[in-house]
């Protein structure tokens, strides 16, 4: 982002080990980061406003990846997301591809990778404004 904002990333995934892994690898490129793990308590907390990028798995119960996308767009239909996940299905891919995004990852996912996506992402929608 421009100037002395920090980007403010949100990550969504039920695997804690997962949210502590985004968190340490998103701060040490120098963004904030709001961890969740559930779709639920991200909607609950009211961040969408606030956020530039949204992280979110895409296998999560009650509500999956994909609700929330669709969720988080109906607040910010500019919110840059990228979905990770564990499922190795074509499919998968070919849905998240479907409902736009500016990453897929599965995991284990690279490192680097992620981050120079985040980047790409918040590039995107900073001149998309």
């Amino acid at each position: 982002m421009r100037g002395s904002h920090q980007s403010k990333i949100a990550v969504v995934d039920d695997d804690v080990r997962i949210l502590e892994s985004l968190q340490d690898l998103l701060e040490s490129a120098g963004h904030s980061v709001c961890s969740f793990s559930s779709a639920q308590s991200l909607l609950e907390d009211d961040v969408l406003p606030e956020i530039d990028c949204l992280i979110a798995d895409i296998g999560m119960p009650l509500i999956n990846g994909f609700e929330l996308h669709r969720l988080a767009r109906d607040v910010r239909p500019d919110l840059p997301i990228i979905f990770i996940t564990a499922r190795p299905e074509a499919a998968t891919q070919k849905r998240a591809a479907a409902q736009g995004h500016q990453g897929f990852f599965r995991k284990p996912f690279d490192g680097p990778a992620l981050l120079a996506a985040v980047k790409h992402a918040l590039l995107a929608s900073s001149q998309g404004k």
